[in-house]
């Protein structure tokens, strides 16, 4: 096994009566992707908060590189993040934003290697102002790697992106793991948890309720076909298990043909067969999808 680079052992965080986290153990290793996943209001940004020293925990332990608390310089200095929500200096350019964030840590990355992998190259002249949501996304996930970060955080940080630049960052984030950098991920999409992660922490309710490689979730969920259709026909079937999330209804079976039999039956023509992904484990798990 890598080395452990991170964990954390019990943590709490309670607001009144509101148990926002409650007891979550997480554990991460060197040149390793998790993905922490989970509805809203499951406690996951506040576990993240706490795990980069954003937020105090009420109860346990978070550990850094076997000795060190998140709240000490030297985890500081080792560890990189995107928030969700990111505030830029609008008036500076690209450059002189990538230049100011370097100046704060003792360590840097190679700014141009920064650019060429965030294809920043035609806007470091260009005011953070005038940048596209799509660009201002980009250079916020940069600005997590300048201090050639250890441990990394990123928060849905392919949100605002396109299917080209979005697997292009999937690719410059497995890059970054191959060197040793260790990313916990937050992310509301279910395929690129599964694509980016060696392992995935589902929460709900402040718990985490399933861990494991995706392949393993899946594997472990007893799911082993799925049928989708329109939630309209759900009260018109007699089918045990069935979960509507949006427009559409889900069920999983361990033998389709009685359940397709009765969907035909009712005159359901447009319905979906096929194997269960991570989503569908989110989806019995948590009865619900990430919104």
């Amino acid at each position: 096994m890598n080395e452990l680079v991170l964990y954390a052992k019990d943590i709490k965080k309670y607001y009144q009566s509101v148990k926002a986290v409650d007891g979550v153990s997480i554990e991460l290793y060197r040149g390793e992707v998790i993905s922490i996943l989970g509805p809203n209001g499951a406690g996951k940004t506040t576990t993240v908060e706490m795990l980069e020293g954003l937020r105090r925990s009420d109860n346990g332990e978070i550990v850094y590189f076997d000795k060190y608390t998140p709240l000490d310089k030297f985890v500081k200095e080792k560890i990189g993040v995107c928030l969700q929500e990111n505030f830029f200096f609008e008036e500076l350019t690209v450059l002189e934003t990538l230049k100011l964030y370097m100046s704060l840590y003792e360590k840097n990355t190679d700014l141009d290697e920064l650019v060429q992998e965030f294809q920043l190259e035609e806007k470091l002249k260009a005011r953070v102002k005038h940048l596209s949501g799509g660009q201002k996304q980009r250079l916020a996930v940069a600005l997590a790697f300048v201090n050639d970060p250890e441990v990394v955080f990123l928060d849905e940080p392919t949100v605002g992106l396109d299917p080209q630049a979005r697997r292009h960052l999937w690719d410059v984030i497995l890059k970054y793991k191959s060197k040793g950098k260790s990313i916990i991920l937050t992310t509301h999409y279910m395929d690129e948890a599964h694509q980016l992660s060696d392992r995935v922490y589902i929460m709900d309710h402040g718990r985490v309720i399933a861990h494991g490689t995706p392949q393993e979730l899946i594997t472990s969920s007893g799911l082993n076909s799925v049928i989708e259709f329109h939630k309209d026909f759900a009260q018109l079937v007699d089918i045990e298990g069935i979960i509507i999330s949006g427009e559409y209804a889900y069920v999983s079976v361990v033998d389709a043909v009685p359940v397709i039999e009765k969907l035909i039956r009712v005159n359901v023509k447009n319905f979906v067969l096929r194997h269960p992904t991570l989503e569908d484990v989110f989806l019995k798990l948590t009865g619900r999808k990430i919104d």
